[in-house]
């Protein structure tokens, strides 16, 4: 797989599992700098939400994230995602994420890169 660049590029949420908090509302700014990458996302469940990762050599990227809901409730987990490339050449990520708040459960979600 060529070097993904994310620098720029939204993200919509498009699944995820029951004790998520995203939603097809939620959208994610991404901005890479090198290896790091940082986003900050909203909508839907989420007032305000940002994350830091590192991006690996296959456009793998290992992050953790905060976010305040639409109960005031602030939240953290860690996350990993597995991109892949539409035939359209858009950017889907697979993403395994845990809580490390609250009741520190795991799920499954996917974003899709936004044109």
């Amino acid at each position: 797989m060529n070097k993904i660049d994310y620098n720029g590029k939204s993200f919509k949420a498009v699944s995820n599992t029951e004790n998520g908090e995203t939603s097809n509302e939620t959208i994610f700014k991404y901005v890479q700098q090198g290896k790091i990458l940082t986003a900050s996302y909203a909508g839907g469940n989420i007032v305000s939400g940002h994350l830091i990762g590192m991006v690996n050599e296959n456009g793998e990227i290992d992050m953790r994230y905060h976010q305040i809901n639409n109960k005031g409730v602030l939240q953290t987990g860690t996350c990993n995602s597995e991109p892949e490339i539409l035939k359209d050449g858009r950017i889907r990520l697979h993403e395994k994420w845990k809580w490390t708040s609250g009741d520190e459960s795991s799920g499954i979600s996917i974003i899709e890169e936004i044109i």
